[in-house]
């Protein structure tokens, strides 16, 4: 089972955490502070795989990670899971991104976390690997993309509401108000 996958940058700056297993917040910090310095140390001429750290469970876990450009993507697995079959998911992941964003960088990580989150939970779910197909990540990630165009998005969201507002057909506004003894004038509003 897939415990957690951690991309950070060369300098330690976590760009995706995600755990599969409940870890204190604290606890999670030093899992990434220690899976970091645990990766980053290492030759790029030496194995992909390592044992965990003490804290993510020490010799009953490993860490697989490939290290792209200025990212590692680490993966968190106990002893169930393959190595290789680890590292060649590793790989779909990475092409899989580097499709849906034309060539990936970190900046993407970054300002399309959403997108990227939903490519991840397309691969793997639970800790469990949902699908290696990375035509069928790439198809999935194309249909939710054009569902999101369809309805406009999130971010015209606050444009349709203001249409729908001024497309509202209301009464016109009285100016006087008489209750009785009572006599209000309504003050002028402007419309939107």
């Amino acid at each position: 089972m897939i415990n957690a996958i951690l991309i950070f940058n060369n300098h330690g700056k976590p760009r995706l955490i995600r755990f599969y297993q409940y870890f204190a917040e604290e606890l999670q910090q030093q899992i990434i502070r220690e899976t970091f310095h645990l990766v980053s140390k290492r030759d790029d001429n030496v194995c992909n795989f390592l044992e965990g750290g003490s804290l993510i469970g020490g010799s009953d876990y490993k860490l697989i990670y490939r290290h792209y450009a200025t990212l590692y993507f680490v993966f968190c697995v106990d002893s169930s899971e393959s190595e290789l079959g680890i590292l060649d998911l590793i790989q779909v992941f990475v092409e899989t991104l580097d499709k849906c964003f034309e060539n990936v960088c970190e900046l993407d990580l970054i300002f399309h976390m959403d997108k990227v989150h939903y490519i991840l939970q397309e691969v793997v779910m639970g800790g469990m690997v949902l699908e290696t197909n990375m035509n069928e990540i790439v198809a999935q990630v194309e249909l939710q993309n054009r569902m999101e165009k369809s309805e406009g998005g999130l971010s015209a969201a606050p444009a349709r509401a203001v249409s729908a507002v001024k497309n509202m057909n209301l009464p016109e506004m009285p100016r006087n108000i008489n209750i009785g003894d009572l006599n209000i004038k309504v003050p002028s509003l402007s419309p939107f």
